[in-house]
């Protein structure tokens, strides 16, 4: 596909405010991954951090992902997984995440293991998917320009030294996990749900990652389940924006399904009503 963006290109655009819609896969489904490759969305990324993905399984969903022409990314365990960050890269992802960033230290660990000498320190192979289309020079000269590298801001330690995180070399993408941010802030404890989503201390958290990666030039990321704040998430700057998973897609579209019949059945005079469940 010609009209495929490299990465550098992918970036440069949220750079510059346009903003990129994705999705993550959890299912550890090729077919899934690549049928929402082709769905319109800019990225996937799977989750082989929550989803229950082996490395083989892994590379073919990979490849899936590229058959569609969206960009893939991987959220992998932590700045420590090195075996994960290197297999994902060098089975063809064009980027990852990194979650539990807590330190500047931990930031740069996570950019290394992703660059190539003498910017990082990942190891150089032939040939592989990584290296198929430009060969092993034309891959690996570029690679340290291309590879998206998008850390999680999902602690309360990362916000407090944001300042730093943000400053280090490398990172393209602070991404926003509210969930865990909150749960580590206290906010469940605090809050009654979904309030925690909406408190002053999760916006002034916000506020200080929004600042700090503006002034840094790094583009700002976010998980959200829904369409429901991506608005909100657009003005204030965000460009890299998931509207959920493969699995929530599935659910609620099920629902959906399930609310209709329930309509139709009512209507007919021929009454049916879902099963209990905590899902739908």
């Amino acid at each position: 596909m010609s009209d495929v963006l490299s990465g550098a290109e992918f970036k440069q655009q949220m750079r510059e405010g346009k903003p990129k819609m994705g999705l993550f896969v959890n299912s550890h489904s090729p077919t899934v991954a690549e049928q929402l490759a082709h769905s319109g969305y800019d990225w996937l990324l799977i989750d082989s951090q929550h989803g229950p993905m082996g490395f083989e399984t892994l590379s073919t969903m990979i490849g899936a992902v590229g058959s569609g022409g969206a960009k893939s990314m991987v959220r992998v365990a932590g700045y420590h997984d090195r075996g994960g960050i290197q297999q994902s890269l060098d089975v063809g992802a064009d980027g990852v995440l990194v979650p539990y960033i807590n330190t500047a230290a931990e930031a740069r660990e996570a950019v290394n293991a992703c660059k190539y000498p003498m910017e990082g320190t990942r190891s150089v192979y032939f040939p592989q998917r990584c290296t198929n289309k430009a060969g092993l020079l034309g891959y690996v000269g570029n690679a340290n320009k291309n590879v998206i590298v998008a850390l999680q801001v999902e602690t309360a330690a990362c916000i407090e030294n944001i300042e730093e995180i943000a400053a280090v070399p490398g990172v393209d993408i602070l991404f926003l996990g509210q969930n865990d941010l909150c749960m580590s802030m206290g906010l469940y404890e605090k809050y009654v749900f979904p309030n925690m989503y909406t408190s002053p201390e999760l916006g002034a958290a916000t506020d200080k990652l929004i600042a700090n990666a503006q002034k840094n030039n790094v583009t700002l990321g976010i998980f959200l389940f829904g369409t429901g704040r991506v608005g909100e998430f657009l003005e204030k700057g965000f460009r890299f924006i998931s509207v959920g998973n493969d699995l929530h897609h599935l659910l609620t579209q099920a629902g959906a399904y399930v609310k209709d019949m329930e309509g139709i059945g009512e209507a007919k005079g021929v009454a049916w009503s879902r099963r209990d469940s905590a899902l739908i």
